[in-house]
């Protein structure tokens, strides 16, 4: 029987509180950060400004809310 345990972590980036696994990130290539901001690098990656990526954050958040 595999165990669920659970890491409670802080973003360097952002510093949030997170338990789900980190993202890796984009800068630097090492460092572990939140996968909100991991999924914001990713946007920014590929030109999404500022105001879309926390709208698609939301929309994340609302529908894997559970």
């Amino acid at each position: 029987m595999k165990d669920n345990i659970f890491r409670i972590r802080k973003c360097p980036k952002c510093g949030c509180i997170y338990h789900n696994a980190p993202a890796l990130s984009r800068v630097d290539g090492r460092t572990a950060i939140c996968p909100d901001c991991g999924t914001r690098e990713a946007l920014e990656s590929i030109g999404v400004g500022a105001e879309e990526q926390e709208q698609i954050i939301e929309t994340i958040h609302r529908c894997y809310a559970g």
